[in-house]
């Protein structure tokens, strides 16, 4: 399998992106990696836009970014909610920091401005952002998926076919 022995975390909160939480984490895991979600709360149950339920794992304070190889930021509304917990940030910057594949689409790109992380960086993001993004210092384009580094973005669901090709690219290379 293509990443049999990759260990990535994907954040999770209230009013995620139903497809942008479960496509990438179902695609990664049948491609052989381990998948744990970080919540506020351990073992919880957390409801995505349309309803569908994501159970974390461990707590955003007791994650430890070195034990993972990539993170996730899925989209939706709770990317808003993410950036509002100082460990959350801080374990994006840790990824960015040790050039860590670091996935984001849709709204999960404020998770990366609060974080400080984006200033130069190629990136995309649902269009309702885009002025977020370039205000943080980001190059925006308009494309299904974009790779800077380590950093690899999109759009919206549509484009997830294409954003885990690239992702599982980058993830492969560390």
């Amino acid at each position: 399998m293509e990443l049999t022995g990759k260990k990535i975390l994907s954040f999770v909160s209230e009013d995620f992106e139903d497809l942008e939480l479960w496509y990438p984490i179902l695609r990664l895991r049948e491609a052989g990696a381990e998948v744990h979600l970080a919540g506020e709360a351990a073992n919880t149950i957390y409801k995505g836009k349309y309803g569908v339920p994501a159970t974390s794992d461990v707590t955003f304070d007791e994650v430890i970014p070195s034990d993972y190889d990539a993170l996730l930021v899925p989209g939706g509304w709770s990317p808003d909610k993410l950036r509002r917990y100082h460990s959350v940030l801080e374990i994006t910057r840790h990824f960015h920091t040790h050039k860590k594949p670091i996935g984001q689409i849709c709204h999960a790109g404020w998770v990366l401005i609060s974080a400080g992380i984006l200033e130069g960086v190629n990136v995309t993001s649902t269009p309702g952002i885009k002025d977020d993004m370039t205000n943080a210092g980001a190059i925006w384009h308009d494309e299904a998926v974009i790779v800077d580094g380590h950093i690899v973005s999109s759009r919206r669901p549509p484009d997830l076919p294409d954003y885990l090709r690239e992702l599982i690219k980058v993830i492969q290379t560390q």
